[in-house]
């Protein structure tokens, strides 16, 4: 009885927040602050913390499988919220597709930004085998580098050669969508609640889940903002993950639901 009045409690603060008209209106501004001045924080972070480390399991379990893991505890909430208002297996994929759209934003983006890497960047070999001519060529005492043309730069870096030209972030874009996506699909909760709809443990339990998941990947941010910065990859990412919101959810969901457009999160659910 204890546990699921707590559970009740946060789960109607965390709705009220996240379905809030204010942060609503400003969540994406706050998150572009964050990653235009988070590298600022590696003046005061510790270089010797555990998540100065790339092999932390952090980084490890969820940054690499973020997708994932946004699209197993979203989707099932998306599904459990539908299914249960309106029973309509249709109405139920209708706003699940809005999942298999910013999935194929996120391919689509990862294989025009590979493109554009091996079209603009170049592979290099250093020539640490050659000790006299790397110190008779380069009085700081860096190696030379030769350059090796026609490498594409997954071949480049697995051959252990050194890849330099034109990146974007691709794990700050990912977080970013994932971020914006979980502010948009969760905000529908609150005025769920309002209306007096049914919301049993497993619908709340899933909305928590999706609350902790948001709030992972804003720390994992600041974590490779302030360990790992890289600039003006990281911006770069974020404003294409910022831009990829803005198309979809403020822009071409607002269409209304038919045929070419999924619609936007609530709709044909909030009513009373």
């Amino acid at each position: 009885m204890f546990l699921n009045s707590l559970l009740v409690v946060t789960t109607d603060l965390a709705a009220a927040l996240l379905g809030n008209a204010l942060f609503r209106r400003h969540f994406h501004l706050l998150l572009s602050a964050v990653i235009m001045f988070g590298p600022l924080l590696n003046l005061w972070v510790s270089q010797y913390s555990v998540f100065a480390k790339r092999s932390h399991f952090l980084y490890r379990i969820f940054l690499r499988s973020g997708w994932g893991w946004t699209c197993v505890f979203v989707g099932s909430f998306i599904f459990l919220l539908s299914y249960s208002v309106r029973r309509s297996l249709i109405l139920t994929l209708r706003h699940l597709s809005r999942l298999a759209v910013a999935e194929a934003l996120l391919l689509g983006f990862r294989k025009v930004l590979n493109l554009l890497e091996n079209a603009t960047g170049s592979c290099y070999e250093p020539l640490s085998a050659a000790p006299e001519l790397a110190s008779g060529a380069n009085e700081a005492g860096q190696p030379l580098l030769l350059l090796r043309e026609g490498e594409t730069k997954a071949i480049c870096i697995s051959s252990g050669m050194l890849w330099r030209g034109y990146e974007v972030s691709e794990d700050i874009f990912l977080l970013c969508l994932c971020c914006l996506l979980l502010a948009e699909e969760t905000a529908v909760f609150g005025p769920y609640l309002n209306l007096g709809g049914a919301s049993g443990a497993p619908l709340r339990i899933l909305f928590l889940f999706c609350v902790l998941l948001l709030s992972l990947w804003l720390f994992l941010i600041f974590c490779l903002l302030a360990y790992f910065p890289q600039f003006p990859t990281q911006l770069l990412g974020g404003a294409l993950g910022c831009l990829s919101w803005r198309a979809t959810y403020q822009g071409w969901y607002h269409l209304g639901p038919s045929w070419y457009c999924p619609g936007r999160p609530g709709v044909g659910l909030l009513t009373t």
